[in-house]
Parts: C-alpha cells; structure tokens; sequence
C-alpha cells in the first residue's frame, strides 16, 4: 500500500512529523514490509490554512525536493495532490492522509479548511482520502496535545482502511483536546452547525499609524446537539465524519421543483 501524506500547515509543521508516525503504524498494522519506503509526502512550503479548495490558477507553482520520498510545494494543498498525483509519485497511491491539522476542522470550519480540502481533491481523482485534524484550545493550556493523534491514530485508521468507504466519500476526523488516556472513545457523527458566530475581526496599527487586520476565532463553546462532530469534540470524542462534495439542500430542491411546472 503506497501512503501520499499532505498538510495545509506546512512542510516542517509538527502535525505532518505525527501523520508520518500514524502511517508507519497503520501500515505495520497492515503488514506491510519496510512501511517507510512506503510514504510519500508532498505539502505546502508555507501555512495554507483556510485557504479551502483553492488551486494556482493564474500563477505558475514551485517544487522543491526536499529528501527521498519528500516535496515542498509553492501552492495550496490542493496543488500539492494535483502534482503528487500528476507528477511527482511513480504511480497512484492506494490513500492519502491530510493533516495533522492544529486545531479543529469541524461543523462549519470544513468548507474553507484545505486539510479537508486536500482529501477531497484526493477522492475526486479516485483515491480514498482521509482528512485528520487535532482539536486545540478547549483546555487552560493552550499547546496541542500531539501525542493523542500518534496515540489514537493507526488505531482509528486500520478498522477504517480495512472496511473501505464510498468513492465519492472523505472521511473527516478530529482527536479530542485530551491527552491520551483521557479519550472518551470513538463517535460516527454528522457535520455540526454552530449556534453563533465565532470568527471575529480585529483591527491593529503599524508603526506608520496605517490601520490593518487580523482574522481570528473566539474561544467560545456552542452548545451543539447529539451525533454532531462538535458535540463529540467537547466531549472527548474522537469525531469520524463522511463528507461528499455535495452541498445540494435536497429538501429545499424538492420545494423549489414545485414553483415550476410544465
């Protein structure tokens, strides 16, 4: 089995460090031989997040090798897979693994994370693809607890990888802000919705006294219901969510048909 791993963080981002371990375990697991030789890692050169499902289409793209096996790319993550699958792998690899994210990619977050968007660029040219994103700040201490994903991660994936999923389906995981041992289990949900606005604006000043912006998140928890990602995150779940490109609201649809009729 030939692993392609990917990040929106970057190249030399801690999260990619823990994939790699993730897939030399769950490759072990599987009974692969020599697992390293089966890897292959192709990410962004600079931090990519939220940068959604963009690719470079009025700018030429970079690569730089940087060892056996390893590529840094000048573009978004999804440039990344478009050129390990187009380019820089010999052949077709059987999975792509994306992240680890720092911090969540859950309930609304997924349409402009490009953790999430790597996999999905991943099953739209036909490899099974899983996205893989570490919660963070929902303890007083604000590090990333990364030895829960290098704990919980092979564990979570090989049950996965072995029953398969859908062509036209990413799976959408989130490790709970715990450290190992204080996981509550594993949770099958659905993509939440927060109940309130999250992303703030806030405007700063340069030395020359020109106004700028930074973009951000406030901490505040939601109250999300039952069977949502959001839900099991904040109750020290690890949060496995099917996710498609469809975003048709069929209900709605089935309501609109009704305005028109011949």
């Amino acid at each position: 089995m030939r692993i392609l791993l990917t990040n929106d963080d970057g190249i030399n981002a801690p999260g990619l460090e823990v994939l790699h371990d993730i897939a030399i375990d769950l490759l072990e697991s599987l009974g692969v031989d020599d697992p390293d030789a089966n890897i292959w890692t192709v990410a962004p050169d600079v931090e990519q997040s939220g940068r959604g499902r963009a690719i470079s289409l009025t700018e030429f793209v970079r690569v730089r090798q940087v060892s056996e096996r390893r590529w840094s790319v000048a573009g978004t993550p999804s440039d990344c897979v478009l050129l390990a699958l187009e380019d820089l792998l010999p052949s077709k690899p059987d999975l792509i693994l994306s992240g680890v994210n720092e911090g969540q990619n859950i309930a609304e977050d997924t349409s402009f994370s490009g953790t999430v968007a790597a996999a999905l660029f991943g099953m739209q040219h036909g490899v099974a693809s899983i996205a893989l994103s570490q919660s963070k700040g929902f303890r007083s201490q604000g590090s990333c607890p990364w030895e829960t994903p290098r704990n919980w991660g092979a564990k979570v994936l090989a049950p996965l990888v072995r029953q398969k999923w859908p062509d036209d389906v990413i799976l959408n995981i989130n490790f709970p802000d715990r450290d190992p041992d204080s996981v509550s289990g594993i949770q099958f949900t659905r993509q939440g919705c927060r109940d309130e606005q999250i992303i703030k604006t806030e405007v700063r000043e340069d030395l020359r006294g020109t106004p700028y912006y930074w973009i951000g998140y406030r901490g505040k928890l939601s109250n999300p219901d039952q069977g949502t990602d959001l839900r099991a995150i904040y109750d020290g779940y690890v949060s496995i969510t099917p996710l498609h490109v469809d975003l048709t609201h069929e209900t709605f649809l089935t309501e609109m048909k009704k305005l028109w009729t011949d």
